[in-house]
């Protein structure tokens, strides 16, 4: 039995395939929805929970000052705007430079720590023992060395923050593939060229991973560290607003100070996240598995 092949016609796929418009634009829509499948959720839920705090309120009629309903809030922050405006912007500078000293310290420490077993074996228990005395403790004897103000500030914002750097870049330094340090080896390296070349980036996954950790930290001591060593007046951080607001029964003012300061959390995050997906996602299987999926 003869069989017959029917060809099929090229115009068809040069039209879903190697068209270039439509390729673009089969890529574009794809792009959207994928950004709609990931924001769409969360939107939604967020929706429903705020409609759902503010009928609750309103129908078992909760004081304000007891449980602000969420226009409460709004019409608090909108009111006090210019105030609180001026708390974050000192808060996001005290947590930046307390951020940015536990990243280099952090980093950097780490680096002489994996240089010698010796010297990590003598100072690394002693960071984790400064690690488990609750920041309260030390903060008073920091407000004495230091003075109250932006300087005890930064110092607090920094050692919450500098624990999860110097461990995270550690690890991640000790944990470079033996046969690539055997390589090296065979070539001669100089233990400069080993750790530069080969130990740091090696342990960059794991340097972006304290990152993370240490950007929220650095929020959290920089108001930790306001609520001790806050500047008083039209300079305080969110965590002298907080103390205010809360002394003076201002809650849906000291609501939307709260949320100030978790906003703030959530954008040193997103902004770290996205230096780690521009770093890692040429050649990291992390990252390259997260902007596949």
């Amino acid at each position: 039995m003869r069989k017959e092949v029917i060809a099929a016609d090229p115009g068809i796929y040069s039209l879903s395939e190697t068209n270039p418009r439509v390729a673009s634009e089969r890529k574009a829509y794809k792009f959207g929805w994928s950004w709609w499948k990931t924001l769409l959720p969360p939107i939604i839920a967020f929706v429903i929970f705020v409609g759902g705090w503010e009928l609750f309120c309103r129908l078992a009629d909760i004081k304000p000052y007891l449980l602000p309903k969420p226009s409460d809030i709004v019409l608090a922050a909108s009111e006090n705007a210019a105030n609180l405006w001026v708390s974050v912007w000192t808060t996001i500078i005290e947590s930046v430079i307390g951020f940015l000293l536990s990243v280099v310290l952090g980093v950097g420490f780490a680096i002489i720590l994996a240089s010698s077993k010796l010297v990590e074996r003598s100072i690394y228990p002693y960071a984790i023992i400064m690690q488990t005395i609750p920041i309260v403790a030390i903060a008073p004897i920091i407000v004495i060395w230091f003075g109250a103000g932006v300087n005890a500030i930064v110092i607090i914002a920094f050692l919450i923050g500098f624990f999860p750097m110097l461990s995270n870049t550690l690890i991640g330094l000790n944990s470079t593939d033996h046969n690539m340090k055997n390589l090296f080896y065979l070539y001669n390296a100089s233990p400069f060229q080993t750790m530069f070349r080969l130990r740091l980036p090696s342990a960059l996954p794991y340097i972006v991973a304290g990152l993370k950790i240490s950007c929220t930290l650095a929020v959290i001591g920089a108001i930790v560290g306001e609520y001790i060593a806050g500047i008083g007046g039209g300079q305080g951080g969110l965590g002298y607003a907080i103390t205010v607001a809360a002394s003076r029964l201002r809650t849906p003012y000291l609501f939307a100070c709260g949320f100030s300061a978790s906003l703030l959390g959530i954008t040193f995050f997103l902004l770290v996240n996205a230096f780690s997906k521009w770093m890692l996602s040429s050649w990291h299987e992390s990252e390259m598995k997260s902007s596949e999926g």
